[in-house]
């Protein structure tokens, strides 16, 4: 008999830190530590649509490079996605879009990517939001696909903020796809879909395009991972997209089309576990 793995106990603490933050409400705030923060994104410095024919080639090098790791982590099987539940739902987008997922893993947005291939749209290109350590000082192999997998860096300087929101808006309005994750944290292996925050709403409201709700269903294989715990296994379920109501202004289409989200995932997330979504927080 194989000697059982111990519990890691990184994750382990991170496991503690999801119960004191779930008790306490916070569920917005980071659970992991990340790379230390050595600069800031400049003006200019982000080739957010990829104009640049040097950042098209790196982009093409990077999606090569995810879709190897993808093969590698299926191979070693320590990446599973069993299957896509509602792939219609976003085949039928004909615009622009803004796709929401829970996010619980540093690979969840392979996941999604999957199932935007699985789409097979012929002109669409697949963008993320991410965060501006995640785009400036992440080393290596992980680092490069941060920058150049068509990943568009929330920034603290507002000049370049402002240079993202506008190019989303136009990837959106041009009919491009653009992943957000509007529980704005990764909780690791966390099943509950956690409040929203309404960026990715506005965003879709602004640009006029549909929001289409993703939730990852996630369930324990047989197999235990380096860090001690079972390996999980992936269901994609895609809602109906959420379009924006034609007689309501930006901002209550942002708040609308954020609360049927929340209904969408809050359904999702019942059926697929067989349980009623409580959380364990106190009451203030």
């Amino acid at each position: 008999m194989s000697e059982e793995i111990k519990k890691a106990q990184d994750r382990l603490d991170i496991l503690k830190k999801q119960e004191e933050y779930e008790l306490e409400g916070k569920f917005d705030l980071d659970l992991e530590a990340d790379p230390p923060r050595t600069r800031n994104i400049k003006p200019g410095e982000v080739d957010f649509k990829r104009k640049r024919l040097i950042n098209k080639i790196r982009a093409k090098i990077a999606f090569s490079m995810g879709h190897k790791l993808v093969k590698k982590l299926k191979k070693a099987g320590l990446f599973e996605l069993e299957k896509i539940i509602g792939l219609d739902n976003l085949k039928s987008i004909k615009t622009g879009a803004v796709i929401t997922c829970n996010h619980f893993n540093p690979f969840d947005s392979f996941a999604v990517q999957l199932a935007f291939e699985a789409a097979k749209f012929r002109k669409k290109k697949f963008f993320r939001i991410i965060k501006e350590g995640n785009y400036t000082d992440f080393p290596g192999l992980y680092g490069f696909m941060m920058k150049y997998c068509n990943t568009l860096p929330l920034c603290e300087n507002k000049n370049v903020m402002m240079e993202c929101f506008k190019a989303t808006k136009e990837l959106l309005q041009e009919g491009h796809i653009v992943l957000v994750y509007p529980e704005q944290a990764m909780w690791w292996n966390y099943r509950k879909p956690r409040p929203l925050k309404t960026g990715a709403f506005r965003f879709a409201a602004i640009a006029n395009v549909p929001v289409v709700p993703m939730y990852i269903e996630q369930q324990d294989t047989d197999r235990i991972g380096p860090d001690g715990f079972p390996i999980q296994k992936y269901t994609i379920h895609i809602g109906s997209p959420i379009y924006p109501d034609d007689s309501k202004n930006m901002k209550d289409n942002t708040i609308y089309m954020a609360e049927q989200n929340e209904n969408v995932w809050k359904n999702i997330y019942e059926k697929a576990y067989n349980t009623k979504l409580v959380y364990n927080t106190k009451e203030k």
